[in-house]
């Protein structure tokens, strides 16, 4: 590929690197991702329901690898139609992956590297034919943090930036980082694939100075401008949002606010590495219980019903630091325990994982379970669903068996989850037979509901049953709890 160069036309910086721009395939079939004031759900813009059901992946990882210099474009096609086949609909990825020297989207700053164009411009053509969508953030700021010293943003090496510690607050980086956004939404934003923006992966007071104090500045700067120049150039803007570390939120709480709330943000976006449940899993129930606790927080802070959903989580502890790999199967149900505790809990889709295992790659159980969530779905509708926690509104007669539960007047998504049958391998056993319980749910409107219940395991529909909801608000069913089930509760 040549090395083009054009200016972005009418914008307050120059870069010296643009291509011709990508022109997108079968945008008749492929609608955009859009957002709906009130509704804490994803709609396409035909009004469908959508979620983000996928993980993180990254270009220099194995199943992505084969874009770089076009090296196997065959061979990712039909990755993303397993993919497709498995039941997701997203992939979250940065457009910048520098664990290693070859995949700067920069350098220097300014210059777009052609072989890392034509690799995104390969994967948003991919996307478009199989039907998938992209989560984009534009940098890698963990490895940017780490390998400051050979980055194109460091000063030193011609950047705009002195310090890591500044990337947030630098005037001259600011301007770098909107000329990035300017040239990729020029080059990608018309694809429907583009599902949302994530402004900035993991913002952190270590990156503006060690305070909070830029965060808001930043979303104010950069996400009107970001949107603006998308409505002069396509006529309509992505989704946006930023993406923050949650163990963060504990400790500072005053971080809550422009994360969850910030009006220049369409919905709110975590990433619950919490610390011995979640970052380095002992058994399958801990972290699915913290996943539910942590996913009803942010569904509370986010009070004006923008969609939450967990877009980075995974056994980052154990993998990282401990240098392990979880058991296959013991991975397997850890994932699937923490994607239905996030969806009962109120987070659209499941929640994405970070592979953390070796290869950086998901396993076919995973894939597995992502099938069963997707094929769960049309069981609610999730364009009249303003749900809220139900956790205080459900209760079971049975001490050992965890509720995750959301819900409005109409409609209901329970998910139980036995607690006192975990084997010494840490999973759940098997082989304890089905516990018999009655679930109580209140907050439901009067009329007769359909209880619908589903094996998140096989992924299939039982049999369904009816029950009233009375003047009070209350209704009951029974359940056979094996080791877990979820119900999809709808006014009939």
């Amino acid at each position: 590929m040549e090395d083009a160069r054009v200016r972005l036309p009418e914008l307050p910086f120059e870069t010296t690197e643009t291509l011709e721009p990508h022109s997108p395939a079968g945008v008749g079939s492929l609608a955009w991702i859009e957002t709906v004031p009130g509704l804490p759900y994803f709609v396409t813009e035909r009004g469908e329901a959508w979620h983000p059901v996928g993980h993180n992946d990254a270009i220099a990882w194995p199943e992505l690898n084969g874009l770089f210099r076009r090296r196997d474009v065959a061979g990712v096609e039909r990755h993303l139609l397993r993919l497709k086949e498995s039941g997701v609909t997203c992939l979250r990825l940065m457009l910048e992956y520098c664990h290693r020297e070859h995949r700067y989207l920069e350098r220097p700053v300014g210059r777009f590297v052609p072989a890392m164009v034509q690799l995104w411009d390969d994967l948003f053509a991919l996307c478009e034919r199989v039907g998938l969508r992209i989560l984009l953030t534009p940098f890698d700021t963990f490895f940017t943090w780490q390998r400051w010293k050979k980055h194109p943003y460091n000063d030193a090496n011609g950047g705009p930036c002195s310090s890591p510690t500044r990337l947030l607050v630098c005037r001259k980086t600011r301007a770098a980082i909107k000329a990035r956004l300017a040239f990729a939404t020029q080059r990608w934003g018309a694809s429907p694939s583009l599902f949302a923006w994530d402004l900035w992966n993991e913002m952190h007071p270590a990156m503006g100075e060690h305070s909070a104090e830029c965060f808001a500045d930043y979303i104010e700067d950069v996400g009107p401008f970001l949107r603006a120049l998308e409505l002069r150039l396509h006529g309509r803007a992505h989704p946006k949002t930023v993406s923050i570390f949650a163990p963060e939120l504990v400790t500072k709480p005053w971080l809550v606010d422009p994360i969850f709330r910030h009006g220049a943000l369409d919905f709110a976006n975590v990433h619950p590495y919490e610390e011995g449940t979640i970052d380095d899993p002992t058994d399958t129930v801990g972290p699915a219980i913290s996943t539910g606790q942590l996913m009803r927080g942010a569904v509370a802070e986010a009070r004006d019903l923008r969609p939450v959903f967990d877009s980075e989580h995974g056994p980052i502890h154990t993998f990282k630091d401990r240098h392990k790999t979880l058991p296959e199967s013991f991975d397997d149900e850890y994932f699937r325990h923490m994607q239905w505790a996030h969806l009962a809990s109120g987070g659209a889709g499941g929640g994405m994982r970070w592979p953390n295992r070796n290869p950086h790659c998901l396993t076919a159980g995973m894939r597995r379970a992502q099938r069963a969530l997707t094929d769960f779905l049309p069981l609610v509708n999730w364009t009249r669903f303003r749900r809220r926690g139900l956790e205080d509104d459900v209760s079971v007669d049975r001490r050992e068996i965890a509720v995750f539960a959301c819900g409005d007047g109409e409609q209901a998504v329970l998910w139980l989850l036995r607690t006192g049958t975990i084997g010494a391998n840490g999973m759940l056993r098997e082989d304890a037979g089905a516990l018999r319980a009655t679930v109580r749910i209140r907050g439901l409107g009067p009329g007769t509901y359909r209880v619908t219940p589903y094996d998140t395991r096989t992924g299939r529909t039982l049999a369904a049953d009816m029950t009233r909801c009375g003047p009070d608000g209350s209704a009951s069913f029974a359940a056979e709890v094996r080791t877990d089930l979820a119900f999809a509760i709808r006014k009939s």
